[in-house]
């Protein structure tokens, strides 16, 4: 597993459309064992331009794994183990704003998490830890891909915020009117806990949200359909991996460890005294702690 401020090795999580990258050179899947379960699926292995990538798609190949259902926790413990230091999210979303019509990219900055069912932590009874999450995301790797997103004339948004909501189903309309008056600008089903995991595994997390629908708040886009959701998702994801080659090389060069503190997020996370950690939890959190807990 890389260590922290190593070179940048980037991590790809893929959504919905984007099961793959193209373009990489010596290309492998390898499958990676996680003590928190089984990820989504095996990681693809490669470089671009002789960057490092690392490539996960969210809901295994084929699309199998439904928002609830993906083991968050195995796929961020082993993209750590495969030596990732930053991971792009990409992820389809619904818009709450009219500006935000379906194909503009959001660069969310922020997130409310009303998902209900999911183990958000990888911490536990036996060893507590607590990480600062009121900057969510890599403002580093947000930059860079406004950048790349721009130069390749994708609409793209820098900031907003992402409403994570459980699903599998859409929004009632209530619920999407109540989501506006807060202020959300996309809603989705997939960045949390996967946010809030990155950060304790002290990896650079970045998310793009690929606008695929209105939600149902729109008066002329009241019904939320999968057809209509595919048709955009498609020419989204044609995008996305236009982007994902675009912004690898701006992201190849740090040499440091990351200057928001991603790489360093653990610093004074762990409250639980020495002696008294539970020695099979810590075992376990052996990748995504390891350097706070040796």
């Amino acid at each position: 597993m890389g260590e922290t401020g190593a070179p940048p090795v980037i991590g790809i999580i893929g959504g919905s459309g984007v099961y793959e990258i193209d373009g990489l050179a010596d290309a492998r899947w390898e499958k990676i064992a996680s003590p928190f379960g089984e990820p989504s699926d095996s990681l693809l292995f490669g470089t671009l331009d002789s960057q490092p990538m690392v490539f996960l798609p969210r809901h295994g190949r084929g699309h199998v794994i439904p928002p609830t259902e993906i083991n968050y926790r195995a796929n961020i413990d082993a993209l750590k183990r495969a030596g990732v230091t930053e991971i792009v999210s990409m992820s389809a979303c619904g818009s709450f704003r009219e500006e935000l019509d379906p194909g503009t990219f959001v660069i969310v900055d922020q997130f409310i998490d009303r998902t209900v069912n999911r183990v958000k932590s990888f911490f536990s009874t036996g060893l507590v830890g607590h990480v600062s999450l009121g900057h969510p995301v890599c403002a580093r790797l947000g930059d860079a891909l406004q950048v790349a997103a721009q130069a390749l004339g994708i609409k793209v948004r820098r900031g907003g915020t992402y409403l994570a909501m459980e699903g599998p189903q859409f929004s009632t309309l209530a619920e999407s009117n109540l989501y506006r008056t807060w202020g959300c600008d996309v809603i989705g089903m997939t960045n949390m806990p996967e946010a809030r995991l990155s950060r304790e595994a002290e990896i650079c997390y970045a998310t793009v949200a690929m606008v695929t629908d209105y939600d149902c708040w729109h008066p002329d886009h009241d019904h939320v359909t999968v057809e209509a959701v595919i048709g955009v998702l498609l020419a989204n994801a044609e995008n996305a991996r236009a982007l994902v080659k675009k912004v690898a090389p701006a992201l190849s060069p740090r040499t440091e460890i990351c200057a928001d503190g991603c790489h360093r997020a653990l610093e004074a996370a762990i409250i639980t005294a020495p002696e008294a950690r539970d020695p099979e939890l810590k075992a376990t959190l052996d990748a995504v702690a390891g350097r706070v807990l040796k």
